[in-house]
């Protein structure tokens, strides 16, 4: 515990979601539902892309690792919630927090490039379908996916190494029901401003270049989908990328609005509502949406279930 003349916080103290008792039940059951349904549908879309050659496509290659992305980020953060709804005292040890913010930043990191990404991916496909298969050949997506993950780990090691080489001496009681930067900083004795910095360097090197990548993909998609004559081809050339449009702005919307809205405005309970919603509804409903709107989704999930029916 001692370090110099002062103490360290060797773990820390969650004060969840709500401290009133009557709701920790309740809550524990309507997020243990969520998270079955992020574990299923996630997992369930993984598995549906890898069997089904049809999906083996550069757009589904995609849709597999950000569906993975869901599940482990989901993961980091709700099997602890979930016991802490049913614990008394809700604590996590140093290490454990280290350990959930560097993962938790690195996936997040992961969903946030990957979705600028696919994209690229159907600006390719609008707007040059000629040369689709050649730029977006399979080594290209490799490498692409494994650019986007080496940034988000080597991002989320700077962010959590700036943040845990400060001294927590004052307390350890987070306001919060995982280990975010925000909350945690707000325990350090030591002067954060250097932290601060980093973070909203990483946050506009990571976020702000990812949302210029969507915008600008975007604009030349509906620029090219405008130019087309025919109403269904306009139709059709829309729909394929209407889902990741919507994927696009829960995800983009919610962490915008948390770590860019203004100092003035901030709360830690509007930061709460907002991060439940990314980190456990979001991979609940992407599934969803990539499934219920778009049709080779479908078809293919209807023949996986009516070819396990036949079996059985």
């Amino acid at each position: 515990m001692e370090e110099g003349n002062r103490t360290q916080a060797t773990e820390f103290i969650f004060l969840g979601l709500t401290d009133r008792p009557e709701l920790q039940v309740p809550l524990f059951v309507v997020f243990l539902l969520i998270y079955i349904l992020s574990l299923v549908g996630n997992g369930g879309m993984i598995l549906l892309i890898r069997t089904e050659p049809r999906l083996h496509t550069p757009m589904y290659f995609f849709l597999s690792n950000l569906s993975f992305c869901d599940l482990c980020y989901s993961t980091i953060i709700s099997p602890k919630m979930l016991l802490n709804f049913l614990a008394e005292r809700k604590s996590i040890s140093y290490t454990g927090c280290v350990l959930q913010m560097y993962f938790f930043i690195s996936f997040s990191d992961v969903e946030f490039l990957l979705l600028a990404v696919m994209a690229y991916d159907r600006y390719a496909a609008i707007c040059n379908p000629l040369l689709y298969t050649v730029t977006m050949s399979s080594q290209r997506c490799k490498q692409l996916v494994a650019g986007v993950y080496a940034v988000g780990f080597l991002d989320s090691l700077i962010l959590t190494y700036f943040t845990f080489q400060l001294s927590f001496c004052s307390s350890n009681i987070i306001n919060h029901f995982f280990c975010d930067i925000p909350p945690v900083l707000a325990l350090s004795c030591s002067d954060t401003r250097i932290s601060e910095i980093v973070m909203f360097a990483s946050m506009c090197y990571v976020e702000v270049t990812s949302v210029v990548t969507v915008l600008l993909s975007y604009v030349y998609i509906f620029s090219t989908i405008l130019g087309i004559r025919s109403a269904d081809g306009r139709s059709k050339a829309f729909s394929t990328c209407t889902f990741h449009l919507t994927a696009v702005i829960m995800f983009y919307g919610t962490v915008l609005f948390m770590y860019f809205r203004p100092s003035s405005s901030y709360s830690m309970d509007t930061d709460k509502v907002a991060s439940v919603f990314y980190t456990t509804v979001i991979p609940m409903l992407n599934p969803l949406i990539y499934s219920l709107r778009n049709m080779e989704v479908k078809d293919t999930l209807r023949k996986a279930i009516n070819k396990f029916l036949s079996k059985s």
